[in-house]
């Protein structure tokens, strides 16, 4: 570690930390139904389309708001499937790729679709440039609004008293949509053409090797989706190395754009949620028990793989550079290290090979944070509604040991609401932990392992991890691209989005319905320091209590065999 490097990491932070403040602002306006300062230029859009839906604008109690949300992705689905396997008969397909098998299909639909954005194919090698537009991009914008609505939905529950009603997910998708996302994925995509980033509907472009040999290498419409890709956390790259491919990723300056707009929307939703409940101290509460997460595993990261590996040092390998097997030299340990802990920490997938490169405790590390919850500070509205939950269990439990009044933003935590918490914490153990065993025992996905012993563990358990917390990277060592993990991944990350956000819109319709009773000297303090470390600390016990077992017996046995000399 070095000091240049502690440098670049707090510019790039710090910079984000500015910015995310005041798009924290112009959402709380926007979605307060205030005017903004595109609301001249967007707003007749905005009406246009209401009119060509026949959409009325009332507003929806907690039930309709999620069937809305539910019907809305079960068709954006089923869109996405259908274009995949008629890929081979649709047009803007240069490469004359056929249509996507079954398996693959289901799996890649149902991860857009949930805003994991899994990738088992390679991107250049599978997917049509009109499937890479008219699909996965689509839903890019889709799912990322999707997860904002959300968060909005649950923010309003608190902001409300004695309300029945969320808003509506149609105006909040359409908000989100036109005024958040578009505006943000084309300056961005604008930004990494002039980085270099390539924008053609070509297919490929011919070049001759030094060795005199043709190659044929693949382009297309990569900026756009690459905008799209960062800002709203989805992953999924146009390339099968994601960000690790210099078409993708030319320069430290695309290199650093791409980490802050990664942050930008997820850490400016915590400052939206202070301004909407009308007390900016709670909001900015959340954030630093976000980035808390964020920079421990920063730190962690870049210390393990700085350290280098000590099999390779043994081997007379300068440790120097520290460990920069299937690293970006380019990029450095520092910024590679932000990279890492920020596409797992945000639930966005934005680069897959590299964290099979990682060490054993820097491998741990993305795995940890993804099963905090994705709350570091996590996927756009996901990572905010995420954290609103660990809230509410915190002042429940606080509250209850030290004999305050278990409330929170003025609404009383009961009964009822730990039950809805505690179903939709209990959801992600159960689908990560209970397909990771069966996958540990079968032959046919063990066949599927390049690694055996603690490490083909981290894989297995890795990419399950992976797939419920809506993150979408993996370890390259395992072969998902099979019946038996295009399936089970596919339901992972179905039951890691879906069946977390049914108990969790619950919890805010129970909360909306509530008065809203100004605190008092009962009430437990949630805007100081003692109620971040205890938010931090009661997601480190819930975290440890569900998965430590697991969590600790393949990358810490892999660490103990790498320094006792031993290869795995």
């Amino acid at each position: 570690m070095t000091l240049v490097g502690w440098f670049q990491i707090i510019l790039v932070l710090g910079v984000t930390t500015a910015a995310a403040w005041g798009l924290g602002v112009y959402l709380a306006r926007l979605y307060s139904g205030e005017r903004t300062f595109l609301t001249p230029v967007l707003a007749p859009v905005e009406g246009l389309l209401r009119r060509m839906s026949g959409h009325d604008g009332g507003e929806q109690d907690w039930r309709h708001y999620t069937l809305a949300m539910l019907a809305f992705n079960a068709v954006g689905f089923l869109l996405l499937y259908a274009l995949m396997r008629l890929q081979g008969v649709l047009p803007v397909n240069p490469q004359g790729f056929g249509g996507v098998p079954a398996d693959l299909s289901f799996n890649t639909a149902v991860s857009f679709v949930t805003n994991t954005n899994w990738q088992a194919y390679g991107g250049e090698s599978t997917m049509s440039n009109f499937v890479q537009m008219a699909g996965l991009t689509v839903q890019n914008f889709l799912s990322a609004a999707t997860g904002i609505a959300l968060a909005v939905a649950f923010t309003r529950a608190f902001a409300r008293s004695n309300a029945r009603t969320l808003g509506n997910f149609w105006d909040d998708l359409v908000k989100t949509t036109l005024y958040v996302l578009l505006p943000g994925s084309i300056l961005l995509a604008l930004a990494f053409v002039a980085l270099g980033i390539p924008q053609t509907l070509a297919g490929h472009v011919d070049a001759t090797t030094l060795e005199g040999a043709s190659q044929a290498i693949a382009i297309g419409p990569v900026a756009s989706q690459e905008a799209i890709k960062q800002f709203g956390t989805n992953g999924g790259g146009f390339f099968n190395a994601n960000a690790a491919h210099p078409f993708e990723n030319p320069s430290q300056w695309s290199n650093m754009l791409s980490i802050f707009a990664m942050l930008l929307l997820s850490a400016a939703l915590p400052f939206m949620f202070g301004r909407m409940v009308g007390d900016g101290r709670q909001g900015r509460a959340l954030f630093i028990a976000m980035f808390v997460f964020l920079l421990a595993g920063v730190a962690v990261v870049y210390w393990a793989e700085t350290a280098g590996n000590p099999l390779m040092t043994a081997l007379g390998v300068d440790p120097a550079m520290g460990n920069m097997e299937g690293k970006e030299v380019r990029f450095g340990q520092a910024l590679t290290a932000l990279f890492v802990v920020v596409t797992t920490g945000l639930s966005c997938g934005a680069v897959n090979a590299m964290h099979a490169s990682l060490t054993p405790l820097g491998g741990l590390v993305p795995l940890a944070l993804i099963q905090l919850g994705e709350v570091a500070p996590g996927g756009v509205g996901s990572g905010l509604y995420g954290m609103l939950i660990m809230a509410v269990l915190t002042v429940f439990i606080a509250g209850l040991m030290v004999g305050r009044t278990p409330d929170y933003l003025g609404k009383k935590i009961e009964v009822r609401e730990m039950k809805l918490v505690m179903l939709a914490l209990l959801i992600l153990p159960l689908v990560i932990l209970g397909f990771s065993a069966v996958s540990a025992i079968m032959p046919m996905s063990l066949a599927s392992l390049a690694n055996a012993g603690p490490h083909g563990l981290s894989e297995i358990l890795y990419a399950y991890s992976s797939g419920a917390g809506n993150n979408g990277s993996a370890f390259a060592g395992l072969n998902a691209n099979t019946f038996w993990y295009n399936t089970t991944l596919g339901i992972t990350m179905f039951l890691g989005r879906f069946a977390f956000i049914v108990p969790m819109m619950a919890v805010a319709g129970s909360i909306g319905a509530k008065l809203r009773i100004p605190a008092s000297k009962g009430s437990f303090p949630t805007h100081g320091v003692l109620f971040v470390t205890l938010l931090v600390a009661v997601i480190l016990i819930v975290t440890g209590l569900e998965y430590f077992p697991a969590l600790a017996l393949g990358p810490i046995v892999e660490q103990f065999l790498m320094l006792a000399g031993k290869t795995f």
